[in-house]
């Protein structure tokens, strides 16, 4: 017959004290394992009856450690536990031998990696939604944005192409309401498979459909979608409620039938005019998805398109979309919009703009308001976004956060990233995120990519630089295509060489992004890069090509040169 004990012990300053408390418990008579958690200071042994609480201080207090019985005993420790010398559940076990209950707010990029991290990890999870299943991108930003935006290229390429000199063009009929249904066939179909599907096969995560408040800082209320309330205890808890299109205050704007990005999206039909104000990539990628799907579109931007990115960026993108048709009204906003007879009106410096619907796309405003968490000691910033740090804890010891709710870049792939680490750390581990190779994507034509310092940035930070500027007719792959447009630019560190920095602006520049990641993540300089061999009429050759020009004329180079 077997027995697990538990103790509680105080003066373990490491996991190597762990390591030698687990070794003098096993030379201990009748144990026959023993697991020893150095965060939770505390030990599970498994003894049969040779063995007993006094026996097992007695040999920790050789040591010059103090150990005291744990109040209640918990479960013998597995052989995987064993083997592994410290607890399975260490630090997923709450103070009364459960599993750790975390709570997840949101179900979206964020709070499914972290639900899963965590369920993965042994905790008990309870998420909680209070609106549809799967958050921003599966519903209504990345997945219908993108394909909206393949639609609108498939479109442009029957009506216009390089290759118009031997493949007749037509003008498409384009039937929005069926691209539509096709559109939300698969967002339906991409929620259901990974997130619906995902979540109501795991027995260790729970579902409550209901909106969370903080009633303080280990409990929420849950207000539930059919009108009753229930109380959630927890150990830990993530917020990853992500974030809303923030509207600007332009005196009339309000309680138009303006559109955000998700009521575009989402309309059925395409409007003859369409204004948009706005210049991030959200303006950008849509107002190209409808210039090209048969709309009249004028951009409004305040200062430059892709303020953010290099300045040549917005330079070559502005001048891709009014080659392509699209006004581009460049420091330019709009001081008052009316609206009457179906048509907004809207004042500028510059004279009026007329127009069948008007997108608002200006950024998005962490979903915070609601939360209570004024009453969970959570601190935020001036626009709302929850402050967190390097391990995504907030100022409230059990309370994490992750996503678009935070300060973080607002992508998917930075959403899902810390809440994986966010589940590890309120486990009982120490996950941070590192943000200096994260990629950037704007899914237009010419696309627009970048990793790293901008030559601005860099300098900001103290950095010297020295960069070169590659246009695309200096690569085979852009000639073949007959679509020069654009360029690769690569930013080193003065002296060394070394790259830390690289913008595009190219056809399938979101897939050449990736390679300078890696490069960047190696510490490599523009020389090993320009020594690596890149297959031969692929746009990311151009960044082998882009590094030669540090040291080489590449127009003198014969194709494929080494």
């Amino acid at each position: 017959m077997t027995e697990a004990i538990a103790l509680d012990i105080d003066g373990m300053t490491c996991a190597s004290c762990a390591e030698r408390v687990k070794k003098a418990l096993e030379q201990v008579p009748g144990v026959r394992s023993a697991a020893v958690s150095y965060p939770k200071r505390r030990a599970e042994i498994t003894t049969d009856a040779r063995a007993n609480a006094e026996t097992l201080t007695a040999a920790i207090a050789t040591l010059g450690y103090r150990a005291v019985a744990a109040e209640m005993p918990v479960k013998a420790v597995s052989m995987q536990d064993k083997a592994r010398g410290s607890f399975g559940d260490d630090d997923r076990t709450n103070g009364n031998g459960g599993k750790l209950h975390i709570a997840v707010i949101g179900s979206g990029g964020a709070a499914m990696a972290a639900a899963l991290k965590a369920a993965e990890l042994g905790a008990r999870v309870t998420l909680i939604e209070r609106g549809t299943m799967g958050g921003t991108c599966v519903n209504v930003g990345c997945v219908p944005s993108k394909i909206m935006i393949r639609a609108a290229h498939i479109a442009h390429l029957r009506r216009e192409s390089p290759f118009d000199g031997g493949i007749s063009a037509s003008v498409p009929v384009i039937q929005r309401d069926k691209l539509l249904a096709q559109q939300q066939a698969r967002v339906e179909e991409l929620r259901h498979a990974k997130y619906e599907n995902i979540l109501d096969n795991n027995a260790a995560i729970t579902v409550l459909r209901g909106e969370a408040r903080f009633k303080d800082d280990r409990h929420l209320v849950v207000r539930l979608n059919e009108g009753d309330e229930r109380e959630v205890s927890f150990d830990r808890c993530l917020i990853a409620t992500g974030a809303s299109p923030a509207i600007p205050p332009i005196p009339g704007l309000k309680d138009l039938p303006y559109w955000t990005s998700t009521e575009a999206l989402a309309s059925d039909a395409i409007p003859a005019s369409l204004s948009v104000i706005g210049s991030s990539a959200v303006a950008a990628e849509l107002a190209q998805a409808f210039s090209r799907l048969g709309s009249m579109v004028t951009i409004l931007a305040r200062h430059t398109l892709l303020l953010r990115e290099d300045p040549a960026v917005g330079e070559t993108l502005a001048a891709a979309f009014r080659t392509g048709g699209i006004e581009v009204l460049e420091h330019t906003q709009a001081s008052h919009i009316a609206y009457a007879d179906g048509e907004f009106v809207l004042t500028t410096e510059h004279g009026e703009v007329h127009t069948d619907k008007l997108l608002i796309a200006t950024g998005r405003t962490p979903n915070t308001r609601g939360l209570g968490l004024e009453s969970a000691g959570v601190a935020v910033s001036k626009n709302g976004a929850i402050v967190i740090d390097k391990g995504m804890r907030t100022s409230a010891r059990h309370i994490y956060a992750a996503g678009d709710c935070t300060d973080q870049p607002q992508f998917v792939y930075v959403a899902a990233a810390a809440g994986t680490r966010a589940a590890i750390n309120m486990t009982g581990g120490e996950a941070t995120l590192d943000l200096t190779t994260m990629p950037d994507v704007v899914f237009t034509e010419p696309q627009v990519a970048a990793v790293g310092y901008s030559e601005a940035i860099a300098r900001q930070n103290g950095i010297q630089t020295d960069s070169r500027t590659l246009t695309l007719d200096n690569v085979p792959r852009a000639l073949a295509n007959f679509d020069t447009r654009g360029f690769i630019k690569l930013v080193t560190e003065a002296g060394s060489g070394r790259l830390i920095g690289v913008q595009a602006v190219a056809q399938e520049a979101g897939e050449l992004i990736q390679t300078a990641v890696m490069a960047i993540r190696a510490r490599m300089t523009v020389q090993e890069l320009s020594d690596q061999l890149f297959p031969y009429l692929t746009m990311v050759e151009g960044l082998k090509l882009a590094a030669q020009t540090f040291n080489k004329d590449v127009k003198q180079l014969s194709c494929c040169a080494g």
